[in-house]
């Protein structure tokens, strides 16, 4: 069973609210008659996040915290990982695993009016398909054939192979509903400023640089399973900030100004939970955060030398020094522990050995220079480690990073860090095999099936950005395919991890620290809860106290 995240219970005070800022550039306005009237302080949360995406709605992790207030899936996921209703009251699999057909409830529709019907879901599917999400389209491209509307109220969703945990993958806020007519009639900048969803919440403004305004919908009575109430969020507003310092976001926290906040340093965890501030931290599934290697070009293309470099680091004693008992260590470099079918063998392929690595080092040719960097032929083992900053890597991650580089540094590693801002990250910045030698990211995921999205090759007719490490293996991609078909848990399961051991006994990827999402919340702000398939703050239920 998957590892259920700590729940938020809170209990106190309520929160004093920033002053009003200034906009930068105005969004376009939803439609008036979503909308309720300009809300009193007590019934605006504000919230700090701690990056502002390019779009509200898209294939980035930090884009599905957004949009999961305003788009409304087909399905949710529970506490438990089970898959609940939401927009589907109920759903079928043909024996074969290739059809899932979908029964929509009654009544739910989109802010501009138009119904959340079986053309809607299949319109979003053929969106998705289409390029609409990238994330989407990494997890079904390769399943998905085609959907279509069996009546008002009936959707089936056509598969070219069977994809047992397909509903399960639905459940992430990318497969978020949008409504056909705006995204047939409305421009790319409009659907990308306030998209038009069936949520609880609509977008009113967005100040660039600044905040979000989103607004609640008067008529909302259609909220998942899980949800604790199924009609109009309690709070009329929730002003999402953009707040990328953590010591600010905390002061902020602190003073009042601010009645929740994402993403706590480690450091401040026990200050903030003694302090009476409600605490939660989900440990994300899917890929932690790990560190690839570039097994294209360059010195890890030998084995032996990525073995070295594990075999280098104490990744546990650097991840505890920083993480201060929050950030959990995780060796398993393909799945994160808190992913169904994680292998505890995979995480424990490599210690901490400075003696084995210098072995490997001596037989792959590369010999202490007098400087401490071994050479080969002339040429020093100098290793580029790019990293995004407050994109992919907060702080804390930051802090991780540096005592691996000091680590490496021992055994004869010169390892070359090249931080980068989020706008070069967002830009496509070090993604190409000659831009680095070591990659460290996450990939967010409510199952192993998330081993086909990062090791399925890159082809040409074919291509596949999330293969990080550049490996082109067809044993292991035929491997991680017939895990991700196979309908007995139990075998799949087997299948999975036999394909984390495969990938671990080649070093090509090796875990460092489980990816969180946590939320602090002042006393008086009951309700707020995490999403369970990314982990991300849901507002539906939030109200004062």
């Amino acid at each position: 069973m998957r590892p259920t995240p700590a729940r938020l219970l809170l209990a106190g005070l309520t929160a004093a609210l920033l002053s009003p800022v200034t906009a930068c550039t105005t969004g376009p306005r939803v439609e008036p008659a979503a909308l309720v009237a300009p809300a009193a302080a007590s019934d605006t949360i504000v919230y700090g996040h701690q990056q502002e995406p390019p779009c509200v709605y898209g294939g980035w992790i930090e884009q599905g915290y957004l949009s999961g207030q305003i788009l409304d899936n087909v399905v949710a996921l529970d506490d438990d990982g089970r898959v609940v209703p939401w927009l589907a009251e109920s759903w079928t699999v043909a024996p074969d695993g290739l059809t899932w057909t979908f029964r929509l409830r009654r009544g739910p529709t989109f802010s501009d009016g138009t119904p959340v019907d079986a053309a809607a879901v299949a319109a979003n599917f053929e969106y998705w398909s289409t390029g609409g999400n990238s994330t989407v389209q990494a997890w079904i491209g390769g399943y998905f054939d085609a959907a279509r509307a069996l009546d008002d109220r009936t959707v089936a969703v056509r598969l070219s192979r069977p994809y047992p945990r397909f509903a399960e993958n639905m459940t992430q806020p990318y497969f978020g509903l949008q409504s056909p007519r705006a995204l047939a009639t409305r421009s790319e900048e409009e659907n990308c400023t306030a998209p038009i969803g069936s949520g609880p919440f609509v977008v009113e403004r967005w100040n660039r640089g600044s905040d979000i305004q989103l607004v609640r919908r008067a008529d909302y009575d259609w909220a998942p399973a899980n949800a604790q109430h199924s009609g109009p969020a309690h709070v009329a507003r929730v002003d999402w900030r953009f707040v990328a310092d953590p010591t600010a976001r905390t002061a902020a926290l602190r003073s009042g100004e601010l009645d929740a906040m994402y993403d706590v340093p480690a450091f401040e965890w026990a200050g903030l939970e003694a302090e009476g501030y409600a605490l939660a931290r989900y440990v994300t599934g899917g890929r932690p955060q790990q560190i690839s290697f570039n097994t294209e070009r360059g010195p890890f293309t030998d084995q032996r030398v990525r073995q070295a470099f594990a075999l280098s680091l104490d990744r546990r004693g650097a991840v505890e020094a920083v993480g201060k008992g929050v950030i959990p260590y995780d060796g398993n470099g393909p799945v994160s522990r808190s992913t169904p079918a994680y292998d505890e063998r995979a995480a424990a392929r490599y210690g901490h050995d400075p003696t084995a690595a210098a072995a490997l080092l001596d037989e792959a040719g590369w010999h202490p220079g007098p400087d401490g960097v071994r050479t080969r032929d002339g040429h020093p083992l100098e290793v580029v480690f790019p990293y995004a900053v407050n994109r992919t890597v907060n702080q804390d991650g930051v802090a991780i990073i540096q005592a691996l580089q000091q680590q490496a540094g021992t055994v004869g590693f010169r390892v070359r860090l090249v931080p980068y801002p989020p706008s070069a990250a967002a830009a496509g910045a070090y993604s190409g095999p000659g831009d680095y030698d070591l990659m460290i990211g996450y990939w967010t995921a409510v199952n192993a099936g998330i081993l086909h999205v990062n090791w399925r090759r890159d082809l040409p007719d074919a291509p596949n950005k999330a293969n990080s490490a550049f490996y082109d293996d067809p044993a292991l991609e035929d491997l991680i395919l017939r895990a991700n078909s196979e309908a007995d848990p139990d075998r799949q399961a087997e299948l999975y991890r036999s394909a984390q051991r495969y990938i671990a006994d080649r070093a090509l990827s090796i875990g460092v620290y489980d990816r969180l999402s946590t939320l602090a919340v002042k006393p008086g702000l009951r309700g707020v809860r995490q999403e369970q398939s990314q982990g991300g703050p849901i507002f539906h239920d939030a109200h004062f106290a």
